[in-house]
């Protein structure tokens, strides 16, 4: 078994090496990442600026590779520039912090990457799992969260993914993983409509210009079946279909345009 690992906090965060530790013992691991903090930057592609591949050390002294641009750029480099073959399975993650919703999922680094390599065909998972504190959702590097249970959970799907195969219809697997479950299943569940209601906050400069701070409240998630209710209430590890085909219903356009 070969494997492509990236996220989006970095090739050095904790959950990126959690994740390597989960399967390791299955085959040859291949760790791409961005080289710092690429939150929220969801699929983009550099495409006006050249990029540099820094070979590095992880923490157990094994190698990774860091990419100076997007959780896309990394992916596209593993797979074109450093794998000498397409891996069986891609896995993005573990982010710090639950990626959910149909508004948010799109600007997620962690999912940009896993749909890149989901668009080849690839096997593909993105983790994520729920922080309590805000305080560590962005950091560069290491931070002190627990990833045990992510790192079983995630197992679990692999080894069900190298068996199996993708299910029907589907071209990638998002896994969020609850900050305090109550089991070890997987509880399938569909997107919420959002995660954040956005607001801006406003501030002046030492010269009395305004600047700005997008920020976000968390959502009620009060919706049931959907992947934040039953992720942040019910303490479920959620797991949700993904397709890239965005394609709406093309019968209806076609009646919409004749009437």
């Amino acid at each position: 078994m070969k494997a492509l690992i990236s996220n989006d906090d970095g090739v050095h965060a904790t959950g990126i090496f959690a994740a390597k530790q989960a399967i390791e013992d299955l085959g040859d691991i291949t760790v791409v990442a961005p080289e710092i903090q690429q939150s929220g930057i969801g699929h983009a592609l550099t495409l006006f600026e050249p990029l540099r591949i820094n070979k590095t050390k992880l923490r157990d002294g094994s190698p990774g590779y860091a990419v100076t641009g997007t959780p896309t750029d990394a992916v596209t480099m593993g797979l074109f520039e450093i794998m000498d073959e397409k891996p069986d399975i891609m896995i993005s993650g573990i982010n710090t912090g639950f990626n959910i919703g149909k508004s948010e999922l799109t600007t997620s680094g962690t999912i940009g990457a896993a749909i890149e390599a989901a668009s080849f065909g690839i096997p593909t998972i993105a983790i994520s799992q729920a922080v309590t504190r805000d305080d560590v959702k962005f950091e560069n590097g290491e931070v002190d969260i627990d990833f045990t249970f992510a790192k079983k959970m995630l197992r679990k799907l692999v080894e069900h993914v190298l068996e199996k195969g993708m299910p029907e219809g589907c071209d990638l697997l998002n896994l969020n993983i609850p900050s305090n479950p109550v089991d070890e299943e997987f509880e399938v569940v569909g997107l919420g409509n959002r995660m954040y209601m956005p607001s801006v906050q406003t501030r002046l400069d030492p010269r009395g210009k305004p600047y700005y701070w997008i920020l976000g409240d968390l959502c009620e998630f009060s919706e049931k079946g959907t992947d934040g209710n039953s992720l942040v209430h019910e303490h479920k590890t959620t797991l949700t279909p993904i397709k890239i085909d965005q394609t709406g219903d093309k019968e209806i356009l076609k009646k919409w345009l004749e009437d």
